[in-house]
Protein backbone atom coordinates (compact mmCIF):
# COMPACT_ATOMS: atom_id res chain seq x y z
CA UNK A 1 0.00 0.00 0.00
CA UNK A 2 1.17 3.58 -0.85
CA UNK A 3 3.27 4.42 2.16
CA UNK A 4 2.29 8.19 1.48
CA UNK A 5 -1.60 7.63 1.86
CA UNK A 6 -1.27 5.66 4.61
CA UNK A 7 0.98 8.74 6.42
CA UNK A 8 -1.75 11.43 5.45
CA UNK A 9 -3.57 11.36 8.41
CA UNK A 10 -0.97 12.42 10.13
CA UNK A 11 0.23 15.59 10.70
CA UNK A 12 2.54 16.19 13.63
CA UNK A 13 5.27 14.29 12.34
CA UNK A 14 8.67 14.23 11.73
CA UNK A 15 10.43 11.91 8.80
CA UNK A 16 13.66 10.80 9.17
CA UNK A 17 15.60 9.29 5.84
CA UNK A 18 13.60 8.51 3.01
CA UNK A 19 10.07 6.66 2.89
CA UNK A 20 9.44 4.00 0.89
CA UNK A 21 6.99 3.52 -1.85
CA UNK A 22 4.94 1.31 -0.67
CA UNK A 23 5.10 -1.23 2.58
CA UNK A 24 3.62 -4.59 2.51
CA UNK A 25 2.93 -5.16 5.91
CA UNK A 26 2.49 -3.81 9.59
CA UNK A 27 3.35 -4.92 12.64
CA UNK A 28 4.01 -4.27 16.66
CA UNK A 29 6.06 -7.17 17.68
CA UNK A 30 9.89 -7.07 15.79
CA UNK A 31 10.03 -10.99 15.68
CA UNK A 32 7.06 -11.23 13.67
CA UNK A 33 8.54 -8.54 10.82
CA UNK A 34 9.04 -9.43 7.27
CA UNK A 35 10.46 -7.66 4.82
CA UNK A 36 8.55 -4.12 3.44
CA UNK A 37 6.80 -3.47 6.87
CA UNK A 38 6.30 -0.93 8.97
CA UNK A 39 7.59 -1.16 12.39
CA UNK A 40 5.19 0.48 15.53
CA UNK A 41 7.22 1.36 18.62
CA UNK A 42 4.29 0.67 21.58
CA UNK A 43 5.20 1.38 25.01
CA UNK A 44 3.88 -1.94 26.74
CA UNK A 45 3.60 -2.79 30.51
CA UNK A 46 6.74 -4.90 31.19
CA UNK A 47 8.48 -4.00 27.20
CA UNK A 48 9.13 -1.31 24.78
CA UNK A 49 9.12 -1.34 21.63
CA UNK A 50 11.54 1.55 21.01
CA UNK A 51 13.91 -1.17 22.36
CA UNK A 52 13.27 -3.62 19.52
CA UNK A 53 13.16 -0.91 16.41
CA UNK A 54 16.87 -2.12 15.33
CA UNK A 55 15.56 -6.18 15.26
CA UNK A 56 12.87 -4.98 13.67
CA UNK A 57 15.08 -3.03 10.85
CA UNK A 58 16.96 -6.36 10.74
CA UNK A 59 14.32 -8.45 9.99
CA UNK A 60 13.13 -6.28 6.84
CA UNK A 61 11.16 -3.01 8.46
CA UNK A 62 11.45 -0.24 5.64
CA UNK A 63 9.71 2.45 7.93
CA UNK A 64 9.87 2.59 11.99
CA UNK A 65 7.08 4.53 13.67
CA UNK A 66 8.19 5.62 17.58
CA UNK A 67 7.79 8.09 19.54
CA UNK A 68 11.15 9.70 19.45
CA UNK A 69 14.64 10.00 17.61
CA UNK A 70 16.07 6.60 17.84
CA UNK A 71 19.93 5.32 17.18
CA UNK A 72 19.42 3.35 13.46
CA UNK A 73 20.48 2.96 9.95
CA UNK A 74 17.78 5.44 8.29
CA UNK A 75 19.58 4.28 5.27
CA UNK A 76 18.00 0.90 5.68
CA UNK A 77 14.55 2.59 7.46
CA UNK A 78 12.91 5.79 7.58
CA UNK A 79 12.27 6.92 11.05
CA UNK A 80 8.60 8.50 11.41
CA UNK A 81 8.45 10.32 14.86
CA UNK A 82 4.71 10.58 16.11
CA UNK A 83 3.32 12.20 19.38
CA UNK A 84 1.84 8.65 20.03
CA UNK A 85 2.77 5.49 18.42
CA UNK A 86 -0.73 3.91 19.58
CA UNK A 87 -2.94 6.50 17.89
CA UNK A 88 -1.29 6.97 14.79
CA UNK A 89 -1.30 2.95 14.67
CA UNK A 90 -4.73 3.04 14.75
CA UNK A 91 -5.01 5.63 12.43
CA UNK A 92 -2.68 3.47 10.02
CA UNK A 93 -4.09 -0.36 10.97
CA UNK A 94 -7.32 0.93 9.77
CA UNK A 95 -6.87 2.66 6.50
CA UNK A 96 -4.34 -0.67 5.43
CA UNK A 97 -7.01 -3.03 6.11
CA UNK A 98 -9.94 -0.88 4.50
CA UNK A 99 -12.08 0.05 7.43
CA UNK A 100 -13.28 -3.86 7.94
CA UNK A 101 -15.77 -3.07 10.71
CA UNK A 102 -17.71 -0.37 9.09
CA UNK A 103 -18.97 -3.48 6.48
CA UNK A 104 -20.48 -5.02 9.67
CA UNK A 105 -22.69 -5.35 12.47
CA UNK A 106 -20.30 -4.66 15.56
CA UNK A 107 -21.49 -5.40 18.93
CA UNK A 108 -19.31 -4.07 22.51
CA UNK A 109 -20.19 -5.82 25.70
CA UNK A 110 -18.44 -4.14 28.65
CA UNK A 111 -18.64 -4.69 32.59
CA UNK A 112 -17.20 -6.06 35.79
CA UNK A 113 -19.21 -9.57 35.67
CA UNK A 114 -20.95 -10.77 32.87
CA UNK A 115 -19.23 -9.75 30.02
CA UNK A 116 -18.60 -13.37 28.51
CA UNK A 117 -21.79 -14.86 29.23
CA UNK A 118 -23.44 -11.76 27.16
CA UNK A 119 -20.70 -11.98 24.19
CA UNK A 120 -21.73 -15.81 24.18
CA UNK A 121 -25.46 -15.21 24.33
CA UNK A 122 -25.42 -12.84 21.38
CA UNK A 123 -22.98 -14.94 19.98
CA UNK A 124 -25.12 -18.28 20.24
CA UNK A 125 -27.92 -16.79 19.84
CA UNK A 126 -27.06 -14.96 16.26
CA UNK A 127 -26.06 -18.16 14.92
CA UNK A 128 -28.98 -20.32 16.05
CA UNK A 129 -30.92 -17.94 14.07
CA UNK A 130 -28.95 -19.24 10.79
CA UNK A 131 -26.47 -16.01 10.95
CA UNK A 132 -22.96 -15.89 10.70
CA UNK A 133 -21.47 -14.47 13.62
CA UNK A 134 -17.98 -14.42 14.95
CA UNK A 135 -16.71 -13.67 18.58
CA UNK A 136 -13.36 -12.26 20.37
CA UNK A 137 -13.01 -12.46 24.27
CA UNK A 138 -11.72 -14.56 26.99
CA UNK A 139 -12.65 -17.83 25.18
CA UNK A 140 -10.60 -16.49 22.45
CA UNK A 141 -11.65 -16.03 18.53
CA UNK A 142 -14.68 -18.10 17.80
CA UNK A 143 -15.50 -17.43 14.05
CA UNK A 144 -18.48 -18.73 13.13
CA UNK A 145 -18.15 -21.95 15.43
CA UNK A 146 -13.86 -22.30 14.90
CA UNK A 147 -12.22 -21.27 17.74
CA UNK A 148 -8.71 -19.72 17.96
CA UNK A 149 -6.95 -18.95 20.87
CA UNK A 150 -6.31 -15.26 22.04
CA UNK A 151 -4.25 -13.43 24.48
CA UNK A 152 -6.13 -11.21 25.49
CA UNK A 153 -10.01 -10.27 26.61
CA UNK A 154 -9.30 -7.58 24.15
CA UNK A 155 -6.83 -7.87 21.86
CA UNK A 156 -4.25 -5.51 20.24
CA UNK A 157 -5.23 -3.17 18.10
CA UNK A 158 -3.61 -4.88 15.17
CA UNK A 159 -5.12 -8.52 16.40
CA UNK A 160 -8.52 -7.12 16.67
CA UNK A 161 -8.50 -5.25 12.59
CA UNK A 162 -6.79 -8.73 11.30
CA UNK A 163 -9.98 -10.51 13.11
CA UNK A 164 -12.34 -8.13 11.63
CA UNK A 165 -10.93 -8.62 8.25
CA UNK A 166 -10.78 -12.92 8.84
CA UNK A 167 -14.25 -12.56 9.34
CA UNK A 168 -15.30 -10.34 6.75
CA UNK A 169 -13.37 -12.64 4.36
CA UNK A 170 -15.42 -15.50 6.18
CA UNK A 171 -18.86 -13.46 4.74
CA UNK A 172 -19.59 -13.14 8.70
CA UNK A 173 -21.67 -10.03 9.19
CA UNK A 174 -21.59 -10.07 12.89
CA UNK A 175 -18.63 -9.34 15.09
CA UNK A 176 -19.23 -9.05 18.79
CA UNK A 177 -16.29 -8.05 21.33
CA UNK A 178 -15.87 -8.71 24.75
CA UNK A 179 -14.39 -5.27 26.24
CA UNK A 180 -12.09 -4.91 28.93
CA UNK A 181 -11.04 -1.45 30.48
CA UNK A 182 -7.30 -2.39 30.04
CA UNK A 183 -8.06 -2.60 26.51
CA UNK A 184 -10.44 0.42 26.59
CA UNK A 185 -7.85 2.70 28.21
CA UNK A 186 -4.48 1.68 26.15
CA UNK A 187 -6.68 2.10 22.65
CA UNK A 188 -6.86 -1.60 21.32
CA UNK A 189 -10.27 -0.83 20.37
CA UNK A 190 -9.66 2.73 18.54
CA UNK A 191 -10.72 2.84 15.07
CA UNK A 192 -13.46 -0.20 15.17
CA UNK A 193 -16.94 0.80 14.61
CA UNK A 194 -19.68 -0.53 16.78
CA UNK A 195 -23.01 -0.56 16.23
CA UNK A 196 -24.71 -1.78 19.79
CA UNK A 197 -22.95 -1.72 22.90
CA UNK A 198 -23.48 -2.73 26.40
CA UNK A 199 -23.15 -2.81 29.67
CA UNK A 200 -23.78 -5.42 32.20
CA UNK A 201 -22.48 -4.16 35.79
CA UNK A 202 -19.74 -2.64 37.69
CA UNK A 203 -18.00 -3.56 40.46
CA UNK A 204 -14.62 -3.85 42.97
CA UNK A 205 -11.83 -5.10 40.61
CA UNK A 206 -8.72 -4.29 38.96
CA UNK A 207 -8.30 -0.91 41.11
CA UNK A 208 -4.86 -2.16 41.26
CA UNK A 209 -4.31 -1.05 37.64
CA UNK A 210 -7.60 1.93 37.79
CA UNK A 211 -6.89 3.02 41.66
CA UNK A 212 -10.38 4.34 42.84
CA UNK A 213 -13.56 2.73 41.44
CA UNK A 214 -14.14 6.29 39.79
CA UNK A 215 -11.38 5.95 37.56
CA UNK A 216 -12.55 2.18 36.62
CA UNK A 217 -16.11 3.44 35.73
CA UNK A 218 -14.63 5.95 33.55
CA UNK A 219 -12.56 3.73 32.00
CA UNK A 220 -15.66 1.38 30.82
CA UNK A 221 -17.68 4.46 29.93
CA UNK A 222 -14.57 5.12 26.89
CA UNK A 223 -16.87 2.80 25.20
CA UNK A 224 -19.69 4.28 24.88
CA UNK A 225 -18.02 7.46 24.14
CA UNK A 226 -16.67 5.68 21.27
CA UNK A 227 -19.93 5.76 19.35
CA UNK A 228 -18.79 8.69 17.96
CA UNK A 229 -21.16 11.89 16.99
CA UNK A 230 -21.62 10.97 13.54
CA UNK A 231 -26.08 10.41 13.91
CA UNK A 232 -26.30 9.93 10.24
CA UNK A 233 -26.06 5.66 11.03
CA UNK A 234 -28.06 4.19 14.10
CA UNK A 235 -26.16 3.02 16.74
CA UNK A 236 -27.53 2.51 20.58
CA UNK A 237 -26.50 1.38 23.98
CA UNK A 238 -27.53 -0.86 26.03
CA UNK A 239 -27.54 -0.31 29.70
CA UNK A 240 -27.87 -1.71 33.08
CA UNK A 241 -30.83 -0.11 34.82
CA UNK A 242 -30.12 -1.68 37.90
CA UNK A 243 -26.77 -0.80 38.21
CA UNK A 244 -25.86 2.96 39.56
CA UNK A 245 -23.33 3.85 36.54
CA UNK A 246 -26.64 3.88 34.45
CA UNK A 247 -27.24 7.93 34.67
CA UNK A 248 -23.21 8.62 33.92
CA UNK A 249 -23.31 6.30 30.67
CA UNK A 250 -26.21 7.34 29.14
CA UNK A 251 -24.90 10.96 29.22
CA UNK A 252 -21.76 9.77 27.45
CA UNK A 253 -23.41 9.07 23.72
CA UNK A 254 -25.71 10.70 22.14
CA UNK A 255 -27.59 7.60 20.70
CA UNK A 256 -30.60 5.68 21.93
CA UNK A 257 -30.56 4.15 25.36
CA UNK A 258 -32.55 0.68 25.92
CA UNK A 259 -32.78 -0.03 29.51
CA UNK A 260 -32.98 -3.73 31.29
CA UNK A 261 -33.76 -4.40 34.17
CA UNK A 262 -34.48 -7.24 36.99
CA UNK A 263 -35.70 -4.54 39.82
CA UNK A 264 -37.58 -1.92 37.94
CA UNK A 265 -39.54 -0.98 34.73
CA UNK A 266 -37.55 -0.97 31.87
CA UNK A 267 -37.24 -1.61 28.20
CA UNK A 268 -36.57 -4.93 28.68
CA UNK A 269 -37.56 -6.43 32.14
CA UNK A 270 -37.51 -9.74 34.22
CA UNK A 271 -41.19 -9.99 36.41
CA UNK A 272 -42.18 -13.20 38.52
CA UNK A 273 -38.61 -15.48 38.37
CA UNK A 274 -38.53 -18.69 38.70
CA UNK A 275 -35.27 -20.61 39.75
CA UNK A 276 -34.37 -23.99 39.13
CA UNK A 277 -31.52 -26.60 39.34
CA UNK A 278 -31.61 -27.00 35.62
CA UNK A 279 -33.37 -23.56 34.14
CA UNK A 280 -34.67 -20.40 34.97
CA UNK A 281 -37.98 -18.76 34.00
CA UNK A 282 -39.64 -15.39 33.91
CA UNK A 283 -42.55 -13.32 32.40
CA UNK A 284 -40.30 -10.64 30.16
CA UNK A 285 -41.47 -7.39 29.43
CA UNK A 286 -40.33 -5.98 25.77
CA UNK A 287 -41.06 -2.83 23.79
CA UNK A 288 -42.84 -5.85 21.87
CA UNK A 289 -45.05 -7.16 24.22
CA UNK A 290 -44.85 -9.44 27.53
CA UNK A 291 -43.60 -13.73 27.19
CA UNK A 292 -42.47 -16.11 28.83
CA UNK A 293 -38.73 -16.54 28.85
CA UNK A 294 -37.48 -20.32 29.40
CA UNK A 295 -33.32 -20.68 29.74
CA UNK A 296 -31.12 -22.98 30.52
CA UNK A 297 -28.73 -20.76 32.50
CA UNK A 298 -28.43 -20.63 36.06
CA UNK A 299 -29.08 -17.91 38.89
CA UNK A 300 -30.16 -14.18 39.19
CA UNK A 301 -26.99 -12.97 37.43
CA UNK A 302 -27.80 -14.84 34.07
CA UNK A 303 -31.57 -13.64 34.18
CA UNK A 304 -29.49 -10.19 33.76
CA UNK A 305 -27.11 -11.52 31.35
CA UNK A 306 -30.33 -12.43 29.49
CA UNK A 307 -31.92 -9.11 29.65
CA UNK A 308 -28.63 -7.74 28.42
CA UNK A 309 -28.18 -10.17 25.06
CA UNK A 310 -32.10 -9.97 24.01
CA UNK A 311 -31.84 -6.10 24.22
CA UNK A 312 -28.42 -5.96 22.48
CA UNK A 313 -30.17 -8.04 19.54
CA UNK A 314 -33.50 -5.69 19.24
CA UNK A 315 -31.15 -2.85 18.63
CA UNK A 316 -30.42 -4.95 15.99
CA UNK A 317 -33.73 -5.44 15.01
CA UNK A 318 -34.44 -9.13 15.84
CA UNK A 319 -37.72 -10.22 17.11
CA UNK A 320 -38.13 -10.64 20.38
CA UNK A 321 -40.36 -14.01 20.11
CA UNK A 322 -37.68 -15.04 17.56
CA UNK A 323 -34.78 -14.26 20.17
CA UNK A 324 -36.76 -16.41 22.91
CA UNK A 325 -37.56 -19.82 21.06
CA UNK A 326 -34.04 -19.27 20.55
CA UNK A 327 -32.95 -19.09 23.42
CA UNK A 328 -34.15 -22.10 24.86
CA UNK A 329 -31.95 -24.23 22.98
CA UNK A 330 -28.82 -22.30 24.40
CA UNK A 331 -26.67 -24.28 26.74
CA UNK A 332 -24.86 -22.84 29.73
CA UNK A 333 -21.62 -20.86 28.46
CA UNK A 334 -18.98 -23.00 29.58
CA UNK A 335 -17.15 -21.99 33.26
CA UNK A 336 -20.01 -19.58 33.82
CA UNK A 337 -22.37 -21.06 36.94
CA UNK A 338 -21.83 -24.87 34.66
CA UNK A 339 -23.16 -27.90 36.40
CA UNK A 340 -21.23 -30.62 36.31
CA UNK A 341 -21.84 -33.84 34.87
CA UNK A 342 -21.95 -37.01 37.27
CA UNK A 343 -23.79 -39.39 39.05
CA UNK A 344 -22.43 -38.98 42.32
CA UNK A 345 -25.47 -38.21 45.33
CA UNK A 346 -24.45 -34.63 45.24
CA UNK A 347 -24.13 -31.21 42.99
CA UNK A 348 -21.18 -29.47 41.21
CA UNK A 349 -20.99 -25.95 39.64
CA UNK A 350 -17.53 -24.68 37.91
CA UNK A 351 -18.07 -20.78 37.72
CA UNK A 352 -15.50 -17.79 37.21
CA UNK A 353 -16.36 -15.63 40.09
CA UNK A 354 -13.20 -13.50 40.99
CA UNK A 355 -15.38 -10.77 42.14
CA UNK A 356 -16.46 -9.87 45.49
CA UNK A 357 -19.88 -9.39 43.88
CA UNK A 358 -19.74 -12.41 41.47
CA UNK A 359 -19.08 -14.88 44.42
CA UNK A 360 -22.08 -13.47 46.62
CA UNK A 361 -24.70 -14.26 43.78
CA UNK A 362 -22.56 -17.80 42.85
CA UNK A 363 -23.79 -18.65 45.93
CA UNK A 364 -27.16 -17.11 46.17
CA UNK A 365 -27.74 -18.69 43.20
CA UNK A 366 -27.81 -22.58 44.63
CA UNK A 367 -29.25 -21.09 47.91
CA UNK A 368 -32.68 -22.33 47.21
CA UNK A 369 -32.13 -26.04 46.31
CA UNK A 370 -29.52 -25.92 49.66
CA UNK A 371 -30.37 -30.20 51.00
CA UNK A 372 -27.17 -30.41 53.08
CA UNK A 373 -24.21 -28.16 52.80
CA UNK A 374 -22.48 -25.20 50.27
CA UNK A 375 -18.69 -26.02 50.05
CA UNK A 376 -17.33 -23.03 47.92
CA UNK A 377 -13.45 -23.05 46.48
CA UNK A 378 -12.47 -19.41 46.08
CA UNK A 379 -8.92 -18.34 44.98
CA UNK A 380 -7.42 -15.61 44.00
CA UNK A 381 -4.31 -14.58 41.35
CA UNK A 382 -1.27 -13.20 42.56
CA UNK A 383 0.91 -10.00 41.73
CA UNK A 384 -3.10 -8.43 41.35
CA UNK A 385 -5.24 -6.27 42.72
CA UNK A 386 -4.92 -7.50 46.74
CA UNK A 387 -7.87 -4.92 47.93
CA UNK A 388 -10.56 -7.27 46.84
CA UNK A 389 -9.12 -10.45 49.24
CA UNK A 390 -10.59 -9.80 52.04
CA UNK A 391 -13.63 -8.94 50.78
CA UNK A 392 -14.30 -11.61 48.23
CA UNK A 393 -13.84 -14.29 51.46
CA UNK A 394 -16.08 -12.22 53.42
CA UNK A 395 -19.08 -12.76 50.52
CA UNK A 396 -17.84 -16.57 50.19
CA UNK A 397 -18.28 -16.96 54.07
CA UNK A 398 -22.11 -17.06 53.37
CA UNK A 399 -21.06 -20.81 52.10
CA UNK A 400 -21.10 -23.46 55.13
CA UNK A 401 -17.33 -24.67 54.33
CA UNK A 402 -15.04 -22.25 52.11
CA UNK A 403 -11.53 -23.42 50.91
CA UNK A 404 -9.22 -20.47 50.32
CA UNK A 405 -6.79 -21.10 47.94
CA UNK A 406 -4.99 -19.71 44.84
CA UNK A 407 -6.30 -19.07 40.89
CA UNK A 408 -2.78 -18.06 39.40
CA UNK A 409 -0.31 -17.20 41.55
CA UNK A 410 2.10 -15.49 39.21
CA UNK A 411 5.25 -14.61 41.55
CA UNK A 412 3.45 -14.17 44.87
CA UNK A 413 3.80 -16.42 47.66
CA UNK A 414 1.04 -18.97 49.08
CA UNK A 415 0.91 -17.78 52.07
CA UNK A 416 0.70 -14.17 51.19
CA UNK A 417 -2.73 -14.23 49.25
CA UNK A 418 -4.27 -16.85 51.98
CA UNK A 419 -2.98 -14.26 54.88
CA UNK A 420 -5.13 -11.81 52.72
CA UNK A 421 -7.85 -13.39 51.85
CA UNK A 422 -8.47 -15.05 56.09
CA UNK A 423 -8.68 -11.39 57.24
CA UNK A 424 -12.23 -11.42 55.58
CA UNK A 425 -13.22 -14.94 56.70
CA UNK A 426 -16.78 -14.55 58.82
CA UNK A 427 -16.92 -17.97 60.49
CA UNK A 428 -14.43 -20.88 61.50
CA UNK A 429 -15.21 -23.42 59.18
CA UNK A 430 -12.50 -22.79 56.51
CA UNK A 431 -9.45 -24.35 55.02
CA UNK A 432 -5.98 -22.77 54.02
CA UNK A 433 -4.48 -24.42 51.17
CA UNK A 434 -2.41 -22.74 48.46
CA UNK A 435 -1.76 -25.90 45.82
CA UNK A 436 -4.97 -25.39 43.98
CA UNK A 437 -5.23 -28.96 42.89
CA UNK A 438 -4.63 -30.32 46.38
CA UNK A 439 -7.38 -27.42 47.49
CA UNK A 440 -10.50 -29.07 45.21
CA UNK A 441 -8.92 -32.75 45.76
CA UNK A 442 -9.62 -31.47 50.07
CA UNK A 443 -13.12 -30.14 49.11
CA UNK A 444 -13.93 -33.44 47.50
CA UNK A 445 -12.80 -35.34 49.86
CA UNK A 446 -15.15 -33.16 52.69
CA UNK A 447 -18.06 -33.99 49.99
CA UNK A 448 -21.14 -35.47 51.72
CA UNK A 449 -24.52 -36.73 49.63
CA UNK A 450 -26.54 -33.86 49.16
CA UNK A 451 -23.96 -31.33 49.72
CA UNK A 452 -24.07 -28.59 46.84
CA UNK A 453 -19.79 -27.54 45.17
CA UNK A 454 -18.99 -24.53 43.61
CA UNK A 455 -15.35 -24.10 42.48
CA UNK A 456 -14.83 -20.41 41.48
CA UNK A 457 -12.00 -18.07 40.01
CA UNK A 458 -10.76 -20.90 36.74
CA UNK A 459 -14.23 -21.28 35.18
CA UNK A 460 -13.34 -22.53 31.38
CA UNK A 461 -9.71 -21.86 32.33
CA UNK A 462 -7.54 -25.21 31.68
CA UNK A 463 -4.63 -23.76 33.27
CA UNK A 464 -2.59 -22.16 36.25
CA UNK A 465 -0.30 -20.05 36.20
CA UNK A 466 2.58 -19.85 38.18
CA UNK A 467 5.23 -17.56 38.06
CA UNK A 468 5.14 -17.07 34.39
CA UNK A 469 4.42 -20.29 33.54
CA UNK A 470 1.34 -22.09 32.45
CA UNK A 471 0.76 -25.70 33.82
CA UNK A 472 -2.17 -27.81 32.83
CA UNK A 473 -4.98 -27.53 35.90
CA UNK A 474 -8.73 -28.85 35.26
CA UNK A 475 -11.42 -28.36 38.56
CA UNK A 476 -13.43 -30.47 37.09
CA UNK A 477 -11.19 -33.02 35.95
CA UNK A 478 -9.78 -33.16 39.66
CA UNK A 479 -13.59 -33.45 41.19
CA UNK A 480 -14.31 -35.88 38.74
CA UNK A 481 -11.36 -37.88 39.40
CA UNK A 482 -11.91 -38.00 43.07
CA UNK A 483 -15.51 -38.72 42.57
CA UNK A 484 -14.62 -41.70 40.98
CA UNK A 485 -12.83 -43.09 43.64
CA UNK A 486 -15.51 -42.01 46.55
CA UNK A 487 -18.90 -42.87 44.97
Amino acid sequence: MNTYDLLKPLNLITTIGTLPQTVEHIEVDSRAVKPDSIFFCIKGHTTDGHDYAQNAISNGATVIVAEKELDVDVDKAALVVVKNSSKALAFISNLFYQQPSKDMMVFGVTGTNGKTSVTNLIHQLLRHGGEHSALSGTIGFDLDGTLYESANTTSDLITTQRMLVQAKEAHVSNMIFEVSSHGLLEGRLWGVDFDVVTFTNLSHDHLDFHGTIEHYGYAKGLLFSQLGQDLSKPKYAVLNLDDQWFDRYSYMTPFEVISYSMEQDADFAAKDIQYLDDRTLFRLESPEGTFQVETQLLGTFNVSNVLAALASLYAKGESVDSLIERLKDIPPISGRMERVQTTAPLSIYIDYAHTPDAIEKSIQAVMPFKKNRILFLVGTGGNRDKSKRPTMAEKASLADYVVLTTDDPRYESYDSILADLEKGMKHDQYALIGDREEAVRHLMEMAEPDDIIIFAGKGHEDYQIIENTKYPHSDREIALEVIGSRF
